[in-house]
């Protein structure tokens, strides 16, 4: 009986949790912006920290990467398309703009991904998701358009900005589900994908001159790094959880808690303050999520970005 009950709970048990750490990124990175890290930099070490607990957590289960020609095209597809550029845009932004809205944008991703599916007919024309994905494009003109949406007038391009993170963790989704996940496996793509976007990203961080290295003991910059790899690497395996306890479409709830999760992580931590145009584009991006949200199951089809 309480076995029973246990695995009937675990699936609920670990979205909240999903939610709160995935939630909790935003202002992690706006910690870690504020304590003098910079964006490229920060994209690398938390790539190459994640790369090697997702290695590690690879070989105890015996399923380490495999470094093909073939596969070495996909880990340098989904570094570009689901770390190097959205994580670091997404860190640029974070200066600029409240982590509660960050997270708004980034609940995005799965009207953007319908989107991309419908044009390539991978995914059969939905009214209801066609009114979630308008419903997504409101809820961002409810945060730029009013002048009194936001603490700063200034922070909108931010925020369009930002929706180049959604927009490449969408095109990550369609390349994963027309080429790589049913063949290679989430986990040895999320070892690769993070391998190769520190390799990408270092080069580049030193160019612009954004490269900085972590330093002993400990500081903020250090500690929020090191929490963003390991919520990337262990929210990413139990995401994959979820969908093995209780299917892709439960699973999909996650993007609510997400994006909840983000708003009140704001307020507790930064004790954000947000208009009521801002919580109106809240309550939007919500309702989208739910329109948008695929109505059957199906294993092959799920979202691995962000």
């Amino acid at each position: 009986m309480l076995r029973e009950l246990f695995f009937r709970l675990l699936p609920w048990a670990l979205l909240i949790f999903l939610g709160c750490v995935w939630g909790l990124t935003f202002s992690l990175a706006r910690l870690s912006v504020d304590a003098g890290g910079k964006p490229l930099g920060m994209t690398f070490w938390q790539c190459l920290i994640g790369s090697i607990l997702l290695l590690i957590f690879s070989l105890i289960r015996k399923r380490p990467p495999s470094f093909s020609i073939a596969n070495i095209k996909v880990y340098i597809t989904v570094a570009l398309l689901g770390a190097s550029i959205p994580t670091s845009i997404l860190y640029f932004a974070a200066k600029h703009v409240q982590a509660g809205i960050l997270s708004i944008t980034v609940a995005l991703i799965p009207m953007i991904t319908y989107s991309f599916a419908a044009f390539l007919r991978t995914e059969s024309f939905s009214a209801t998701r066609i009114f979630g994905v308008l419903l997504g494009c409101v809820s961002v003109g409810l945060l730029v358009l009013p002048d009194s949406s936001l603490p700063e007038a200034k922070a909108a391009p931010w925020i369009l900005l930002a929706c180049l993170s959604a927009v490449c963790w969408a095109m990550e989704n369609i390349y994963l589900s027309k080429f790589a996940l049913t063949k290679m496996g989430p986990l040895r793509i999320a070892v690769g994908m993070n391998f190769f976007a520190a390799i990408i990203t270092f080069p580049i961080a030193i160019y612009f001159d954004q490269m900085f290295f972590l330093s002993f003991p400990f500081g903020v910059l250090e500690w929020t790094i090191l929490l963003l790899s390991i919520i990337g690497a262990l929210a990413y395996t139990l995401f994959i959880k979820v969908i093995n306890l209780a299917g892709p479409v439960f699973a999909s709830q996650t993007g609510y808690l997400v994006t909840i999760g983000g708003v009140i992580w704001g307020i507790l931590l930064f004790n954000e303050v947000h208009s009521g145009w801002v919580w109106a584009s809240f309550i939007t991006i919500l309702i989208a999520l739910f329109f948008v949200s695929p109505q059957k199951d199906n294993k092959k089809n799920y979202e691995i970005g962000g």
